[in-house]
């Protein structure tokens, strides 16, 4: 019997109604159903639905099914750190870039138990940022991105194991997975990826030079960014779009490659490119 918990954003539009019919399938197909506490009263028709606290039992489940948008699978994905549990995204929200499912293909949710379905395994990135001998770390699904507050740019350098990759002076910089690369990254100009590479992207946000271009550095690197903002309660870190933390005149942030993985499932028939085509094709004209 597949183990399957429940992670909605009950926050996004149709999120609910769609959770409760994943409910009522996954039920009918036979699997036994898990929800953070915090849901009882929203599932409370259900008297199939066990309940724990997400952290306590994540660890033992198959599957995680993530209802909402990117953020709601950001989120869910940082809590599965250290699981082998695979995660489903079902997009209830705006893009739903990593989303395997959409809320009019529900009836693909009987692959799950077929075993019918494709896996992408994806990379994740840690994040240490070490001040006075003090050191704050993040994990990141998408990116880690350092900017300045009210768009100021400042000066920063990028390390490539202690070897200088370049000074700059930009709005900031994002440093990315593959899977990133369809957010932020693309938005300020970087390529998109392939989401099975190996890599870290970097991507510089409207850099003041003709020349800086985003760069592609092996994993097996150690990213090191220092700045020399005059003020440096301007600069601000964030890990997959999260509230952002300072980033103080003295400090240095290494990024490196995590240990840990995650694998995304897609029920549909078409990958990567298909959803490329889908979703980020889809305001050109006569696109089809």
């Amino acid at each position: 019997m597949l183990r399957i918990a429940i992670y909605p954003n009950f926050q996004k539009k149709n999120a609910l109604s769609c959770a409760k019919e994943v409910v009522a399938r996954l039920h009918q197909f036979g699997g036994e159903i898990w929800a953070d506490n915090s849901c009882r009263a929203e599932f409370a028709e259900f008297s199939c639905i066990q309940y724990d606290y997400f952290s306590a039992v994540v660890h033992k489940m198959d599957i995680v099914i993530a209802i909402g948008g990117d953020g709601t699978m950001l989120r869910c994905a940082k809590e599965m750190i250290g699981s082998k549990a695979l995660l489903l995204g079902i997009n209830t929200g705006t893009l739903g870039f990593m989303a395997g499912l959409e809320t009019n293909e529900l009836d693909e949710l009987s692959r799950l138990f077929l075993g019918k379905y494709e896996l992408s395994p994806r990379m994740m990135i840690e994040g240490a940022l070490t001040h006075e001998n003090v050191t704050q770390t993040f994990t990141a699904l998408n990116d880690i991105a350092v900017s300045g507050l009210y768009g100021k740019v400042f000066d920063f350098s990028v390390c490539a194991d202690d070897n200088l990759i370049g000074r700059y002076r930009a709005d900031g910089i994002v440093c990315s997975t593959p899977t990133g690369s369809t957010a932020y990254a693309l938005s300020a100009g970087g390529p998109l990826l392939e989401p099975e590479l190996s890599c870290i992207e970097l991507t510089f946000i409207c850099p003041h030079s003709l020349f800086n271009r985003p760069l592609l550095v092996s994993s097996d690197r150690r990213i090191t960014i220092r700045h020399t903002a005059r003020d440096s309660r301007n600069i601000l870190l964030s890990a997959d779009g999260e509230s952002p933390i300072p980033f103080p005149l003295e400090a240095k942030l290494d990024i490196v490659k995590s240990n840990h993985t995650i694998s995304l499932i897609n029920l549909r028939n078409g990958g990567f490119y298909d959803a490329v085509n889908r979703k980020l094709m889809q305001s050109i004209k006569g696109f089809s």
